[in-house]
């Protein structure tokens, strides 16, 4: 059984239930997929299959990636990526993956790539509290302050917390509910805040799968 599947983030809404409590929740195009490889124990030394997803013309593909994609008779396809499963019984190159292989109210990670902030300071990086205000202070607010002692050991210690790039990494966000699901158009609502911006690549995995 595959245990993941790629989509894009659409933003987030509020969705009500029948009590009327509201949930904060966001919005995922789930699928459709496409098997497009299958890793094998004897072959490949583990087991795991190669998901396709977002269908594109065939001039946007190299012929590299027509080749590949031919082979697996699979569409043509933007985005490849790997995913686990628990065996491969039943599984056939070309098959289709949908949101329905998840139901409502299952417990999922969530893996994309955080939006990127650019070059940051220590405070907005790593949470610093800043410099003292007052006392003769003028320019120190925001800096780091020291950085390291003198002669001993004479260097900065790898791992430094500084300013520097921030953002823009993969982050995976555990254990979150899946609120509503709406097959027909692959569409998943899922509670909470998930990684990227909207019409960001994310990889919905089921709890307990590494990848």
């Amino acid at each position: 059984m595959i245990q993941g599947i790629l989509g894009r983030k659409l933003g987030m809404t509020r969705l009500f239930d029948a009590s009327g409590e509201v949930t904060a929740t966001t919005i995922v195009e789930a699928g459709p997929c496409f098997v497009t490889q299958i890793k094998t124990l004897d072959q490949d030394g583990y087991e795991a299959v190669q998901l396709g997803f977002e269908q594109v013309r065939q001039n946007k593909l190299n012929s590299p990636e027509r080749g590949h994609l031919k082979a697996s008779k699979a569409p043509n396809v933007r985005v490849l990526r790997e995913v686990p499963v628990s065996d491969l019984d039943g599984i056939a190159l070309g098959d289709e993956v949908k949101a329905d292989m998840l139901r409502q109210g299952e417990r999922v990670d969530v893996v994309g790539t955080s939006k990127g902030k650019g070059f940051a300071g220590v405070m907005k990086r790593h949470n610093f509290r800043g410099g003292p205000k007052t006392h003769g202070q003028s320019d120190r607010w925001r800096a780091p302050g020291s950085i390291g002692s003198g002669t001993t050991p004479g260097r900065v210690m790898k791992g430094m917390r500084m300013a520097g790039h921030m953002g823009d990494e993969r982050v995976t966000v555990q254990n979150l509910e899946i609120v509503r699901i709406d097959p027909d158009r692959n569409l998943i609502a899922i509670r909470g805040a998930i990684p990227g911006p909207k019409g960001g690549l994310i990889m919905i995995k089921k709890r307990g799968v590494d990848l």
